[in-house]
């Protein structure tokens, strides 16, 4: 009989793996050499917006605030069904972006706190609003709701409620730009808790083994759906999610537009010469939960209002704005030309009537059976 002997599990890797062939110093002093030659887009600096531009991405931005707030507002009356993610906070993400691209020829995707980045581009207040309500005049005649938008028309593909999926079929939309050759560059939106998810990364590699014209956007506003994203991601520096892939990232202030707009121009640029993706990181916050069903006690009230305070997108354009000597009198002009826009969308959506009942047998198959 022969005795058992425990062999620590270091040493029995070590005994049954193939002894690898040395790897001099200077080889891998070469290959990190090679890395940081590496092609990069160049570093972005603040977007140098004309007065014009800055009030109008002021108003863009303060558009998906009072909307984001009567949607809550709406959904406390049971008027919005389901669930309801709100946008505040996180404005000078959608608008510094979005501004940047052509409509009808770029294309955008993102996941289920989609009403910001629809308002942004272009898309009507009202018919956003009724498909909130579920309204037949809504975007998707009442059935997507909150989380489910669409609109071919405006080259946005959704509103998905399943998280990371839209990296996937964004990585498609940019496919479909590259095929057919017209110009047209995908923006795809997800956020940290979403940088987690394998499909991200599989689409990372086909995008840039095709060198797809794809910009991944990480809207990291640090708490997923509850968990603290140092808690939650062992590399909480997620520009960097792409390196392996080859695909350069850039980390950006997510609460500035300028400092967003800027580097939506650097990453179009490098995406539109064929140089394949890029990945931006959007260092944001939103102020309420990760929906309306959430009291958000995983962080103090402190933490929040001190964002409110010192780095509110709103509130930073305002003092922009200020220096190129607008007052507070186009100001509050704008804020009462806005309210009435979105009191007019929820006035429009209740208004409005349901889908019949007929509704519910159509738009299930893509052919008749």
């Amino acid at each position: 009989m022969h005795a058992h002997i425990k062999i620590p599990l270091k040493e029995l890797v070590l005994a049954t793996t193939p002894a690898k062939k040395s790897v001099s110093k200077k080889a891998s002093v070469s290959e990190d050499a090679a890395r940081a030659n590496r092609e990069r887009p160049s570093e972005p600096k603040p977007y140098k917006a004309t007065k014009e531009e800055l009030l109008k991405f002021y108003r863009d931005m303060l558009l998906i605030r009072r909307f984001e707030e009567k949607a809550g507002q709406l959904y406390g009356l049971g008027l919005i069904g389901g669930f309801c993610h709100l946008y505040i906070g996180q404005e000078a993400v959608a608008i510094g972006l979005q501004s940047a691209l052509t409509p009808g020829k770029d294309s955008v995707i993102t996941g289920y706190r989609d009403h910001g980045h629809m308002l942004a581009y272009g898309i009507d207040p009202n018919l956003i609003m009724a498909e909130l309500t579920g309204r037949a005049a809504g975007i998707s005649q009442g059935k997507g709701g909150s989380m489910h938008m669409f609109s071919t028309e405006h080259k946005f593909y959704g509103g998905h409620g399943i998280v990371g999926a839209q990296v996937s079929l964004g990585a498609g939309l940019a496919f479909g730009h590259k095929y057919s050759n017209d110009g047209g560059v995908c923006l795809a939106y997800f956020g940290d808790g979403a940088s987690n998810q394998g499909q991200v990364y599989e689409s990372f590699n086909m995008a840039e083994l095709w060198k797809l014209p794809i910009i991944f956007v990480i809207e990291n506003n640090q708490y997923a759906m509850g968990t603290s994203v140092n808690r939650a991601s062992s590399e909480d520096q997620l520009y960097r999610r792409g390196e392996s892939f080859r695909i350069p990232g850039i980390q950006v202030d997510g609460m500035d537009v300028l400092a967003v707009r800027g580097a939506a121009e650097v990453a179009l640029d490098w995406v539109r010469s064929g140089k394949g993706p890029v990945l931006l990181e959007m260092k944001t916050y939103r102020y309420r939960g990760h929906s309306m069903s959430d009291p958000a006690k995983y962080r103090s009230r402190d933490e929040v209002q001190s964002v409110r305070d010192n780095s509110d997108p709103i509130e930073g354009c305002k003092a922009y704005l200020a220096d190129l000597g607008v007052g507070d009198d186009e100001l509050k002009a704008i804020e009462k030309e806005i309210r009435k826009i979105v009191n007019e969308s929820a006035d429009f959506a209740e208004a409005s009537p349901e889908p019949d009942l007929s509704e519910l047998y159509t738009d299930v198959l893509v052919e008749q059976y």
